[in-house]
């Protein structure tokens, strides 16, 4: 296979990358379906390696997760819904998976989740430098109208002070 060769679409990868506990995270169901293997093969190999994945690599969904995952990600029942409650994998985990799926097709559907991974750390950097822009300039502009408002104000009170009242008052 040539580097430049995708077994995977890559806009496929992120559609399978959710944010759970703060976390960016993959869940084991969509890798297994990435890697071409069962996700019962790819829960035995983690489980017979689980010193790889400590609980920043890897984690249990709790069953209010499953069950939000179930309803926002539509989470096929087909075949009789979950029997357990997933596992999801963040980055680092993901990484670590290819320590423990050694077929061709996983290293190289691997190496795109993680460019994904990549990709997506570098859309969020921009994404901040572009907030911080927006945020000076806004700091600029509002500093800019004070001052007109200041003036404003100023030429309102000037006008106000300098007439006096015409007519009748009444008390």
């Amino acid at each position: 296979m040539e580097n430049n060769e995708l077994i995977v679409p890559m806009t496929l990868i992120e559609e399978k990358i959710y944010m759970l506990r703060g976390q960016k995270v993959m869940i084991d169901r969509d890798l297994a379906q990435l890697y071409g293997v069962s996700t019962m093969v790819l829960n035995q190999a983690v489980k017979r390696n689980i010193e790889r994945f400590p609980k920043d690599f890897m984690f249990k969904l709790s069953l209010i997760e499953a069950k939000n995952l179930i309803s926002q990600f539509v989470i096929s029942s087909s075949y009789g819904g979950i029997r357990k409650n997933p596992s999801v994998f963040t980055e680092l985990g993901v990484a670590m998976l290819s320590s423990v799926l050694r077929s061709p097709r996983a290293i190289a559907v691997n190496i795109q989740i993680m460019r994904t991974f990549s990709r997506l750390r570098e859309m969020l950097a921009e994404n901040d430098d572009l907030r911080r822009k927006v945020e000076a300039i806004e700091k600029q502009y509002d500093e800019n109208f004070k001052i007109v408002f200041d003036a404003i104000r100023n030429m309102i009170a000037d006008d106000a002070a300098g007439k006096s009242e015409i007519g009748f008052r009444v008390e």
